[in-house]
């Protein structure tokens, strides 16, 4: 993890950093984050995150107190500064500090910080692909905000774990919405759908650059619910995001994805990925 933080818009030690206990996002998870992937020691798409991070907070009615170009010049300096070539970058920001109370603080200044970790891609499961299971989705209506409020994902996760799966992946009624932390995408005849970016899912940065990838490999992609028995009949599944990339689902619930084994269509959008980053594979 980052020896050198960026917190209260400053360069320090993280020995030095200090939350204050009245911290609002301590106390009611009132804030937003995002985490953006570093290769070769770059940002990858600052700005698709910017946007998202902009409307999260216009969301939760959060002034941001920066500017996109003030954030990516200090966030690319905290990459330097650590001497990250592959990683992450985790930002978050809450309404800062204030007397517990429902309502909005009239003075509170946000608290910003970020930091990075070194993070390989995760070779081993693009390769293999996961097991998965499904669960209810359970969670508020408005998924598309990028908030602290992540107990129900963090339930899913654990729950997946415990049953020996890679992921959970969620569904209001039968309708697939998304995993406990990635976007989903079937394969069916040729033709990649996922869930529309609405209010029950997160807008992810690697959904777009995969739909804008497939698209041109010359792959239709559309914007579609489907259902988990959709799912269930799929010739190919997988997963997008900034930490698992294009990773194949090869089972759900016990029950395999096609074959099997990850997929074609699968093995080009992980390779038009990996030439999109400046990597051969």
């Amino acid at each position: 993890m980052s020896s050198i933080y960026w917190y209260d818009q400053q360069f320090i030690p993280a020995e030095a950093v200090r939350i204050s206990p009245q911290d609002r996002g301590y106390y009611f998870g009132d804030g937003v984050y995002e985490v953006y992937r570093v290769y070769n020691g770059r940002l990858f798409e600052p700005g698709l995150h910017f946007a998202r991070l902009a409307r999260s907070a216009a969301g939760i009615k959060l002034a941001l107190p920066f500017g996109e170009a003030e954030l990516q010049r200090a966030l690319e300096e905290l990459v330097l500064r650590n001497e990250v070539s592959e990683g992450t970058v985790y930002l978050q920001i809450t309404r800062g500090a204030a007397p517990r109370n429902h309502l909005f603080p009239a003075d509170a200044r946000p608290v910003v910080m970020a930091y990075c970790n070194e993070m390989p891609r995760p070779a081993a499961a693009m390769e293999a692909g996961i097991r998965t299971i499904t669960l209810e989705d359970t969670r508020w209506l408005h998924c598309d905000y990028k908030t602290l409020n992540l107990l129900a994902n963090v339930l899913a996760k654990q729950t997946a774990a415990e049953r020996g799966a890679g992921d959970a992946i969620l569904h209001r009624g039968g309708t697939v919405t998304e995993s406990s932390a990635s976007n989903v995408m079937i394969v069916k005849d040729g033709r990649i759908l996922t869930h529309p970016a609405d209010n029950l899912i997160l807008h992810g940065v690697t959904r777009a650059v995969a739909l804008r990838l497939a698209r041109a490999e010359g792959i239709p992609a559309e914007e579609r619910a489907f259902t988990v028995d959709e799912l269930l009949a799929a010739d190919e599944a997988f997963v997008t995001g900034t930490t698992v990339e294009v990773t194949p689902i090869i089972s759900v619930d016990d029950r395999p994805i096609g074959s099997g084994v990850p997929g074609p269509i699968t093995r080009r959008l992980q390779m038009a990925f990996a030439r999109a980053i400046g990597l051969d594979r």
